[in-house]
This record gives C-alpha cells, sequence and structure tokens, in this order.
C-alpha cells in the first residue's frame, strides 16, 4: 500500500510542479514561479527518492517535448539558461527529503532548514549551468557576479518566501496524508 501510495503522491507532485510553472512573475532573464514550492513538497512528503523520482518525471516529461516548463519544454530546452535550475530541482528534492527525514514526522522547523539546503543546490546547479549557456551558447559575455545578480540574488526574497510557506503548510499536509 505505501508504494502505492507514494507512487501516486510523485505523479502528483510532479503535476503540481508543472501546474507551478504557469503560476509565475516573468522578470528579464527568468520567472519566478511555484515550481521551487513543490520541489520541497515533493522532499519533504515523500523522502529523498520518490521526491527526487518525482521531480525528475516532471523534467523528463518537459525535455520529452510537452510544455510544462515556464517557457515550454522539449529537447532544444536544455539550451535555456534556466534549464540548470530544472536539472537541480532533482537533487534538490533528495536533499530535503534527506534532510527532512519524513519518516519522524515533519517539523515546521525541518521543513524549513531542508528547504534552505534544498535551495542551495539548486542554485549550485542552476547558476554554473545558466552562466556556461549564457556565455558559451549564446556568448552574451555576462560576468559570474552579474548571473548571480540576475539569476539568484533577485529571486531569494520569493524563494524564502515559498519555504516559509512550506514549513507552515506541510507538517499539517504530511499529518492528513497519514490518516
Amino acid at each position: 500500500m505505501k508504494r502505492t501510495q507514494n507512487l501516486a503522491l510523485a505523479a502528483l507532485l510532479a503535476a503540481l510542479t508543472a501546474l507551478g510553472a504557469f503560476l509565475k512573475i516573468p522578470t528579464p532573464i527568468s520567472a519566478v514561479s511555484l515550481q521551487f514550492f513543490f520541489t520541497v513538497a515533493a522532499g519533504a512528503l515523500l523522502g529523498s527518492g520518490w521526491g527526487a523520482a518525482s521531480q525528475g518525471v516532471y523534467v523528463a516529461l518537459g525535455l520529452m517535448g510537452l510544455p510544462i516548463f515556464t517557457a515550454g519544454g522539449g529537447p532544444a530546452y536544455l539550451l535555456n539558461p534556466t534549464c540548470g535550475f530544472l536539472l537541480g530541482m532533482i537533487p534538490a528534492a533528495a536533499v530535503v527529503g534527506r534532510l527532512c527525514r519524513p519518516a519522524d514526522g515533519l517539523t515546521h522547523r525541518r521543513v524549513f532548514l531542508g528547504g534552505l539546503a534544498g535551495l542551495l543546490v539548486l542554485y549550485l546547479v542552476g547558476l554554473p549551468y545558466m552562466y556556461a549557456v549564457l556565455n558559451l551558447y549564446m556568448g552574451k559575455s555576462m560576468s559570474a557576479w552579474a548571473v548571480f545578480r540576475d539569476g539568484c540574488l533577485i529571486f531569494l526574497p520569493g524563494d524564502f518566501g515559498k519555504l516559509a510557506l512550506a514549513a507552515w503548510l506541510l507538517p499539517g499536509i504530511q499529518q492528513r496524508l497519514k490518516h
């Protein structure tokens, strides 16, 4: 029964991550979306393996051509400067799941700190990818500082808001899922 429940919840969270891509505020280089909120939810509610699988399904479906990313989908999306953040959602969910320890019962503090670690992983994957695509493929000549500023700093207030929302909601959601 637990495997079936995990499979269904992983599919649901992959679908919600896709929905989160369309709930966005555009910015010059990317968009603020709810995708990371659902990445944290996947890791916190499903644990490391199933959470990463959920986000992996989302990314795979988008790269196969379903238009479920903020700017479409398909294999050409690998040349989009923001694709590294999509790829980073997979290990980010794994880290969140490992640190939140959902089998022990979620707490607000563990969700926030696990989500914060997942956010760090997301940026550690996404920013170098963005830098490489912008500079090596697109020929933009952006400095590392400019990529950090435009690809991270402007998004941090929203990211912390998403983490606070996740920390507030997910322990209660987990309790309801257990019943």
